[in-house]
């Protein structure tokens, strides 16, 4: 895809993703998320099982997380362990938020192009102290709706993509008539590529050189569908991009052009067999990010309720 084309298809992408006038659209695609679907979506629950969607965090480097999160034991002593009385387990935890191993959601404000944020907000507004706007903070309450998987290996019939492949639109409408569920209005999308399982079994790479991810011109689906939303088990992005002197193309697309929250490197091999033995494909998505004020994203562990 040329520069051009991008430019092209980022200006109608942006366009039509246009909030409120006035500059006052800081929730995004979210807006699609109406109160009157996240009711509707307590309607997928019916076996009354939840199901993690998320990889638990690593503190062991790798190639593809070099610096991983720090997790350290503060109590109790050892003298304390020893003795009477009450005492107390406690630990303190620090991670790279945008690493690129570990799950979690990237805020609005995480996407800088051309000097902008989501909705022409200046990137001035992100300072050493945090971002003014369009931080985590918008999704303290949650998000919670109707969550969609799209299994593109099982519609290929492997058990993973390979790095460096594209999921087109041509994929995702073509899972989803292979899985017999439609991508609507506010629903949270999870597009699976067998990241992770590829991960598990052949061992950990460097994926920030090599990936699997969403073609750009895959972005006109979550467009048409009014996707609010968008989780992948990579990055969501393919490497090497497929946009000259763009590296992240679809996060330029989501998160800067469209107002989409997007989660990266997700888990979904707990999930995949419990809706394959239901039969669906469809199912309540919680998610809570922490809140961190002023904060460009949080670790995340969205629960899939079905």
């Amino acid at each position: 895809m040329t520069a051009h084309d991008f430019r092209v298809l980022h200006e109608r992408l942006r366009d039509g993703a246009a909030g409120p006038a006035g500059g006052g659209d800081r929730c995004g695609a979210l807006r699609h998320l109406t109160p009157e679907r996240v009711a509707a979506a307590v309607g997928e629950v019916r076996l009354g099982r939840s199901v993690s969607l998320a990889a638990p965090i690593e503190t062991a480097p790798g190639p593809d997380d070099p610096e991983p999160a720090v997790h350290r034991m503060t109590g109790p002593g050892p003298a304390d362990l020893g003795s009477d009385g009450l005492h107390f387990a406690t630990d303190r935890f620090a991670m790279n938020v945008h690493g690129d191993a570990d799950s979690h959601l990237d805020a609005l404000c995480h996407v800088v192009l051309d000097g902008e944020l989501y909705g022409g907000v200046p990137a001035s507004t992100v300072t050493a102290e945090g971002a003014r706007a369009l931080s985590v903070d918008v999704v303290r309450d949650g998000i919670v709706g109707r969550g969609v998987l799209l299994d593109v290996p099982r519609l290929r019939g492997v058990p993973w993509l390979e790095p460096g492949d594209h999921v087109t639109s041509e994929d995702l409408a073509a899972a989803e008539t292979a899985q017999g569920v439609r991508v609507g209005p506010g629903d949270l999308l999870f597009v699976r590529t067998g990241h992770r399982l590829r991960r598990a079994e052949l061992g950990p790479w460097n994926s920030a050189g090599a990936r699997v991810g969403l073609h750009p011109t895959a972005m006109a689906f979550l467009a048409e569908r009014e996707v609010t939303v968008l989780g992948g088990d990579g990055n969501n992005d393919t490497a090497p991009s497929a946009v000259a002197d763009i590296a992240f193309p679809v996060h330029v697309l989501a998160v800067q052009a469209m107002g989409i929250h997007l989660m990266d490197y997700l888990r979904f091999e707990d999930l995949v067999p419990v809706c394959a033995q239901a039969g669906r494909w469809s199912f309540l998505c919680v998610v809570a990010p922490l809140r961190l004020t002023g904060g460009t994203g949080s670790p995340v562990n969205p629960i899939a309720v079905l």
